[in-house]
């Protein structure tokens, strides 16, 4: 079975509203050695120190962490509360059961089904589940200045 990865990239238009900003199946895949196939989804620049041996687990953090990371899985009930929100991060979002819709500011909704990935980057969104059965993403939040707009930062809320 070939790889396919339909990634989805956020961002923000002219107005400083939530956009998505690229919706493909990528093409950038890589056969390292045989049986092996891979495509890189985003990079950043940065480190982490692997020297800390804090259980990550137990600290209390937000939906973001400032300075540091989020790794968390969600589980999503079908008719689950809204809950509009922005962070000051960039979040990788995985469907890995169910079927999820991203909703935007811009009035644009991204239905996500098992194996489709979301570059979140710093705008407003909300997870609705709109199905019946219940759906399960797994995220990657990386603390990020504020998106600025028009050189002035567009505030984490929700």
């Amino acid at each position: 079975m070939a790889l396919r990865v339909r990634r989805i990239v956020t961002g923000h238009d002219a107005n400083g509203r939530a956009v998505v900003k690229d919706d493909k199946v990528m093409d950038n895949l890589v056969v390292s050695r045989p049986g092996s196939t891979w495509a890189n989804i985003w990079t950043t620049e940065g480190t982490i120190d692997n020297n800390d041996d804090t259980d990550g687990a137990l600290r209390k953090v937000a939906t973001s962490h400032d300075n540091g990371s989020v790794f968390r899985i969600v589980h999503y009930e079908p008719g689950v509360a809204r809950r509009n929100h922005r962070t000051d991060s960039l979040d990788y979002g995985i469907c890995l059961a169910g079927q999820l819709d991203m909703e935007l500011d811009d009035g644009v909704v991204v239905h996500l089904k098992p194996g489709d990935v979301v570059v979140q980057r710093g705008t407003i969104h909300n997870w609705a589940n709109n199905g019946t059965e219940p759906a399960v993403m797994a995220f990657v939040v990386l603390s990020a200045p504020p998106y600025l707009h028009n050189g002035k930062p567009l505030d984490a809320h929700g």
